[in-house]
Parts: structure tokens; C-alpha cells; sequence
């Protein structure tokens, strides 16, 4: 039997008193975790309780308490007149010893012992930074939500005896009274005649989107998107095992007589639009393609997967309603969320649909999530119904609006001779394009020494195509006035 001079326990066990775990449970576990890492191998001697101790610096009582640990796990077992030792509760086909080590002993594994699929097109697209300014995708401004409202009225659902019922699992596809009160919302502000059966609760825009697609989708079939579009929506559509199909994208959004021409030729699955302000774009799409895109579902029998991601923000005529709320014959599945409402990290969505697809798609999310958040769905049911939201999105309106002025006019007064753009009717991104010659990668590097992040996920280049989606809606007119400015300098750099 091995001898317990020859391991180092002293260094093999280390211990904190800044944690809340206690110290016999910080010596058992740690000798456990040698066991199974191959350190202390079958048979070997474990120190008597008082010499542990004093390697240790703790009291003999603590050591006795850790043993016991052990035992009670059956990691160890105690011979009489010679002390303790590992039993043999491993396999008996184990490798050589291993040497003892302290850093092997403390670090996770950095890679599996198995191999597995990996997807390219599932890579992070997104980069992170440490800079303190960022142009973004065209995310809201967190900072004028109303948190302080929302607050109060999750509070008091919280206290409420009734709230009860929202705590245990339901097999609904989402708070019904939240349910209720979104149908109202989306038919006064949308013009969608639903009811609360024709919605399921999403937590957000790609969930929505993930789910239709799971259920609609099957392999080799046609997905038609937008050139250029939505490129987390185009990997979700792989994922599903669709094929992609590229239509061309105008000043009067996607090109009806372009789907129709394929419709002609080949099958077609599902046409994924982003109407109210194309992504990235923001065109959009025109009233006479409307009517000509949902004829062409009716007739050739594909889905209409429409994604309102930013239907709230509208800055120059009231905005244009979705197609979902003149499809009737059942062709368009509608998403949309509030995360850009009120704030990304409130992960909140829903997909309307005729309720056989509902049903369906609520039983394909119960397997990948149990159900919706029931508590923070009933606070938003409340501020619909008090009308909150709409109050909101009245002062919101007005500052995004203004926003958008402003970078408008900067990028005109202070980069007219390299970009040209047309201020967006809405949403929170303007699209603009670039000379050719510019290096666009280059240029957001020079962004990143001077503190101002530029994503990529924001630039498109290639021998057609140059040009940025710069959001404004998370920035104030202080911030932009910097973030142009940095851009301006980045631009004549890259020169």
C-alpha cells in the first residue's frame, strides 16, 4: 500500500476562508476530486487526522469531519491498527498513475475527449469591446425605458397572494392574461383581428423565428430572403436545413416580380420579409407589393414568415400595416417582440398564426422551453392595459426621431464627400453607402483606437456593395456628435 509521506497534501489541498463553503467540506471535496482525476489511486494511505491538521493548519475535528465526508460518499474505508484508504471504487482498468500535479489538479478541461459537429455558419457573428462608444445594429436607448414602472407593477405581482398560480409549470402557451391583452394591443396599434389563441410567447424576435422554422421547415426546401438580409434569421434558416435563395431588394422593398419569376420554376417554402423597414436597408416595402406578395402565397402556396423586429418606430406618416393583418388565407406567420420597446434584455415575443399552427409550435417549444416567464408576462399584460406602453412609445418616438436628425445631419455636414444616405422613415439604423475605394475593415479599426466600436456585423463590402448600418437609437446626440467625429478621423486614415 502506498505511503502517505510521498504525496503532498499540504499543496494537493487548498484552502479558502473567503468563500461560503465550509472548510471539511473544501478537504473532502478537493481529495475527491483527486481521486477521480487518477492523483490518489486505489489503496493509497491517507495521513492520520492529527498530522492532516497540522500540514493543514486547521483543527484535528475538521479533518475527522472531512473523512467522515469521504466515507459517507464511499470514497474511503478504514482498516483497523492501519488507518484509511482509498477503496476501489474506480474502474479496475484504469490508466497509469498520474504524476501529481497542481495545475492539472485545478483547471477544467479546456476541450472535449469527444468529438462532435461543428457548424460554421452558428460562429458568434458579433464581436465584443471594452471602447466606450459603439455604433450598434439599431438597439433601443435602455436608459429612457420605463424600468421604474415596470418595477413597481412586477413588484406588486409579486406580493400578490393570487400570483400563486403563475409560479408551477402550465401547459399554455403563455400568460393568458398577458395573452389577452397583447391581442387587444396588436389589434388597435396593428390592425391584426386575433384573439389570445392565435399567439404563442416568444423570448424575442430569433426565438420566434427559430421555432416557425423548426416546424416549418423541412430539409432541401426553398427559403427566399432579401439581398441583402437578416444574416441570424439566414443561419437559423440553415440550421432548419433550408436552401437559400436570394431575391433582389429596392426602394419599394423585395422584389415581388423576382419571387414570382422563381415560383414559376421551382417550389418554394417560405418568404422571409423584414416589410416595415428592411433589414438592413430599412426600405419599405410598398403598399401594391403587399397585396402582390400575399396573392402570390395564396397561389403558389408559400409561407409568409414576417418579421416586424422595429414596427413601433415610425417618424414621418403613421406606419404601414403588416401583412398579417390582411392575409386571409392563412399564409403569413407573424413575429415580432418588445425587446426593442422597452429593452433587449427583456426577452419577450410572440408569433401569431392561425391557432392549428399555435397548438403545433407551442407543443415543438415545451421541449426546448418548458414555458414562458408567467410572472414578468403578467407585469406586461398590466402596463398594455394601463396603457404604459403606448405612452412610452410616444415620448420614445420623439427622441429617436430627433436622433436620427442629428446623425443625419452630421454625416452630411462632416462626411458628405465619402458617404450618401437617405434618412430612414422609421426604425432605429440609418443605411448608408460608401465610396468604393474605402477599406471599410480598416476604417473600424481606426474606430477602435480612438474608443468607438464598429461591429462588423455592421459593414457590408464587396465588389457591389459598400456600405454601414449605423444605429442611433442607443446613442444621444452628445454621443453621436463623438462617434462621428472618431468616424470622420477613422475614414481620412484609411485614405
Amino acid at each position: 500500500m502506498s505511503s502517505p509521506v510521498k504525496i503532498p497534501f499540504k499543496s494537493l489541498i487548498v484552502l479558502s476562508k473567503q468563500g461560503n463553503t465550509p472548510i471539511y467540506l473544501q478537504i473532502a471535496r478537493q481529495l475527491i476530486n483527486a481521486i477521480q482525476r487518477g492523483v490518489l489511486i486505489t489503496d493509497t494511505q491517507l495521513p492520520g487526522s492529527r498530522a492532516l491538521s497540522e500540514d493543514l493548519g486547521v483543527h484535528r475535528k475538521t479533518v475527522i469531519a472531512a473523512y467522515d465526508e469521504l466515507y459517507t460518499q464511499g470514497w474511503t474505508q478504514s482498516i483497523p491498527n492501519k488507518g484509511t484508504f482509498i477503496r476501489n471504487r474506480l474502474n479496475n482498468d484504469l490508466p497509469d498513475p498520474i504524476k501529481y500535479d497542481s495545475d492539472y489538479l485545478a483547471s477544467y478541461p479546456k476541450k472535449t475527449g469527444f468529438s462532435f459537429k461543428q457548424r460554421i455558419l452558428l460562429d458568434r457573428p458579433i464581436a465584443l469591446s471594452t471602447c466606450h462608444l459603439a455604433f450598434s445594429d439599431g438597439l433601443p436607448d435602455t436608459r429612457i425605458a420605463p424600468l421604474d414602472r415596470l418595477a413597481k407593477i412586477y413588484g406588486g405581482v409579486l406580493r400578490r397572494k393570487t400570483s400563486v398560480r403563475h409560479l408551477g409549470y402550465s401547459h399554455l402557451e403563455g400568460n393568458e392574461y398577458y395573452r389577452d391583452s397583447l391581442a387587444y394591443y396588436l389589434n388597435n396599434s396593428r390592425g391584426l383581428p386575433i384573439k389570445k389563441e392565435n399567439i404563442l410567447t416568444t423570448r424575442g424576435i430569433h426565438m420566434g423565428i427559430y421555432l416557425a422554422s423548426s416546424v416549418l421547415i423541412n430539409t432541401g426546401e426553398r427559403v427566399v430572403v432579401g439581398n441583402l438580409s437578416y444574416y441570424i434569421a439566414n443561419m437559423i434558416f440553415q440550421q432548419a436545413g433550408a436552401k437559400l435563395h436570394a431575391v433582389p431588394v429596392d426602394k419599394e422593398g423585395i422584389s415581388v416580380e423576382a419571387i414570382r419569376a422563381l415560383c414559376e420554376k421551382e417550389t418554394v417554402r417560405m418568404v422571409y420579409i423584414t416589410p416595415h423597414h428592411h433589414y438592413p436597408t430599412t426600405v419599405t416595402l410598398s403598399a401594391e407589393r403587399r397585396i402582390e406578395l400575399l396573392n402570390l402565397a395564396s397561389k403558389y402556396g408559400f409561407i409568409i414568415l414576417e418579421d416586424d423586429y422595429d414596427y413601433d418606430f415610425h417618424y414621418t406618416s403613421s406606419p404601414v400595416l403588416p401583412l398579417a393583418s390582411a392575409d386571409s388565407q392563412g399564409m403569413v406567420v407573424y413575429i415580432g417582440s418588445f425587446c426593442k420597446t422597452l429593452a433587449p434584455g427583456l426577452r419577450t415575443g410572440y408569433i401569431i398564426a392561425p391557432q392549428n399552427l399555435i397548438e403545433e409550435i407551442g407543443r415543438f417549444r415545451r421541449i426546448v422551453d418548458r414555458q414562458s416567464d408567467m410572472l414578468m408576462e403578467q407585469a406586461l399584460g398590466e402596463l398594455l392595459t394601463e396603457g404604459e406602453i403606448h405612452r412610452h412609445l410616444k415620448k420614445a418616438i420623439k427622441v429617436y426621431e430627433q436622433r436620427c436628425t442629428h446623425l443625419s445631419t452630421l454625416l452630411k455636414n462632416e462626411l458628405s464627400d465619402y458617404t450618401s444616405f437617405k434618412s430612414p422613415p422609421g426604425g432605429l439604423a440609418l443605411w448608408s453607402l460608401w465610396k468604393k475605394e474605402l477599406n471599410l475593415m480598416r476604417i473600424s479599426k481606426n474606430c477602435a483606437k480612438y474608443g468607438l466600436h464598429l461591429p462588423q456585423t455592421l459593414l457590408y463590402q464587396n465588389e457591389l456593395t459598400t456600405a454601414m448600418r449605423l444605429g442611433f437609437g442607443d446613442l444621444n446626440t452628445n454621443e453621436l456628435t463623438e462617434a462621428v467625429h472618431i468616424l470622420k478621423q477613422s475614414v481620412t486614415e484609411s485614405l
